[in-house]
């Protein structure tokens, strides 16, 4: 279910924004891969006191070999700029990334509106149980392991693009697209939602 939101969900931005390319495999820059301190520059305080925060742990400046992590999509525009985009279904809301992201600082730009992120996160009282909640040692050994890494990956997402000279990360809900996505109507609904609620320009 959450593979076939995804491919919908890219399958309806590639409509809406046709001037754009859309890379899906692999999408993943390597800075992003295993971001260490030098991947992080500017950001890394931000970075180390948000996995103090998830963890009370000490992040390490280079990550462990065994990290890595795989993007939904990277938007290239037509000037050669490009944009994270991930599709967060249901798992990706949760106190865990509430807290992540209250602590971004004014500055930190993003293609999402990050209080109503941060709100259906506070809101959410029961977590994803079984593989969703299992421990993924070393850097989140603990309970609820797997729902700290995801909030740390999106933060990470959210992060440091703009130390790359990259546009800010797009992100796009299951709740804002669940009702049309897989209609007739997709493509204009997009072109709207990205206008109207993500401040992008379709043209």
């Amino acid at each position: 279910m959450a593979l076939e939101l995804q491919n919908a969900v890219i399958a309806a931005v590639r409509a809406a924004l046709p001037e754009h390319d859309i890379i899906e495999e692999p999408a993943t820059p390597p800075w992003l891969n295993r971001p260490g301190r030098a991947d992080c520059g500017a950001a890394w305080p931000l970075v180390s006191d948000l996995y103090r925060e998830l963890t009370g742990l000490e992040l390490p400046e280079q990550m462990p070999p065994r990290e890595r992590r795989h993007l939904d999509a990277v938007l290239v525009g037509p000037g050669g700029t490009s944009r994270i985009l991930e599709v967060d279904e249901v798992q990706h809301f949760n106190p865990f990334r509430a807290r992540v992201l209250a602590a971004y600082p004014p500055e930190v730009v993003t293609a999402f509106d990050r209080e109503e992120w941060a709100r259906l996160g506070r809101e959410k009282t029961r977590l994803e149980g079984g593989g969703f909640a299992r421990p993924c040692p070393p850097l989140f050994p603990g309970a609820n392991g797997r729902h700290r890494q995801r909030a740390f990956r999106d933060a990470l997402a959210d992060l440091l693009p703009l130390q790359h000279r990259w546009a800010p990360t797009l992100r796009i809900s299951h709740l804002e697209v669940g009702g049309w996505i897989h209609g007739s109507a997709a493509e204009g609904t997009m072109r709207d939602l990205l206008v109207r609620a993500k401040g992008l320009r379709t043209q």
